[in-house]
């Protein structure tokens, strides 16, 4: 189990921030650039950096919770659920 520290701030932690992004992915079916996601994860915190844009995506490609293909990254299975207890 994937546990942050007590000291860690957890508006920069890779799960927080990766749900951001399956949230801004999931507002299109096609898709978004890369480039569009990368701004916008940028743009929504100074604190968030490059290196965390690409951990925060390589973790969700080694779940399986992105695909990417020609430089657009989409959510993989849909991913909608609205709340914790629907499935």
């Amino acid at each position: 189990m994937i546990i942050p520290q007590p000291e860690a701030d957890l508006s920069l932690n890779i799960m927080v921030v990766g749900a951001d992004i399956i949230k801004t992915l999931t507002k299109s079916k096609d898709g978004v650039p890369v480039e569009e996601v990368l701004k916008k994860f940028l743009s929504s915190d100074n604190r968030r950096t490059h290196r965390l844009f690409f951990d925060v995506m390589t973790f969700l490609y080694i779940l399986g919770a992105v695909e990417e293909n020609n430089n657009i990254i989409k959510v993989k299975y849909g991913y909608t659920q609205k709340n914790l207890f629907q499935y």
